[in-house]
């Protein structure tokens, strides 16, 4: 018997930008209802304001509150974790975004991106050091972990099976300057395309839509996308959840992507 293919959540960064109001967000639309109006057209959202300042726990809260009991929200890591020289020092930094209030969301706690700069470089024993760092579980909520890398250096099997020896995702960045490394290294899997375009009103083409929606449809089935870079042998054909976050690019076509994306990958 086949075993079901993973969840499959669609999103885009954030839900606060003045030109969706009157495109995305109905005219008149009040902006404490834009949560809710986004949460109920995506499946996720991806929170970019974790990564730039600490939220309080009653936002996370109220988040929680305002959204379907299916949604799930992934959050940037705190910059202050990744953007240092030596990542084994880590600690402090990731213990302290960790515990401060995120659990709030409970079950519509996804993924955690810890995003690096794109000059930081692949130096194994310190990379390790620092997943050594990233906790399975916080107060009963098991934790997913995501590294968004920039940097060439990281494409190396080395990275690859380091990844997989802790169970933590490489995210796939596609349609950017950088890096694309779609080896599947967790349990899920994390994508954030970033080639919406003004003159495409779903920001994709019907053929670029397609080709993510066909890409998502792999990985949530445990097989391999066709026409992305991987650096290792596939690892299994487990099914996998997987979440993908239409960033970037021409953001105001964002969440038309996003929907278009759902549409096609439904059912």
């Amino acid at each position: 018997m086949a075993k079901a293919a993973g969840a499959i959540r669609i999103g885009i960064g954030g839900w606060v930008f003045e030109p969706w109001r009157g495109s995305f967000y109905p005219a008149g639309l009040p902006q404490k209802r834009e949560l809710a109006h986004a949460a109920g057209k995506l499946t996720s959202i991806e929170i970019n304001g974790t990564c730039y300042g600490a939220q309080k726990p009653e936002s996370f809260a109220k988040w929680r509150e305002e959204t379907p009991d299916d949604f799930v929200f992934a959050l940037k890591a705190s910059r202050f974790c990744t953007n240092r020289r030596v990542l084994a020092e880590a600690g402090p930094s990731i213990e302290k975004f960790l515990t401060g209030g995120l659990t709030e969301l409970r079950h519509k706690l996804g993924p955690i991106n810890w995003q690096f700069m794109p000059t930081k470089q692949f130096d194994p024993a310190d990379f390790e050091a620092f997943l050594k760092l990233l906790p399975g579980e916080l107060d009963g909520i098991a934790l997913r972990h995501a590294v968004e890398v920039r940097h060439d250096s990281f494409r190396s099997p080395d990275f690859i099976a380091l990844l997989r020896e802790y169970g933590v995702a490489a995210i796939t960045a596609a349609d950017a300057a950088y890096p694309q490394i779609a080896d599947a290294t967790a349990p899920f899997v994390y994508a954030r395309i970033m080639g919406t375009k003004q003159a495409e009103p779903k920001g994709y083409s019907e053929a670029g839509l397609e080709r993510w929606a066909r890409a998502a449809r792999a990985w949530a089935g445990g097989g391999v996308p066709e026409g992305l870079e991987t650096l290792a042998p596939p690892a299994g054909n487990e099914p996998r959840d997987v979440f993908l976050y239409v960033i970037s690019g021409d953001k105001l076509r964002n969440p038309a992507a996003a929907m278009a994306l759902i549409a096609r990958t439904r059912g």
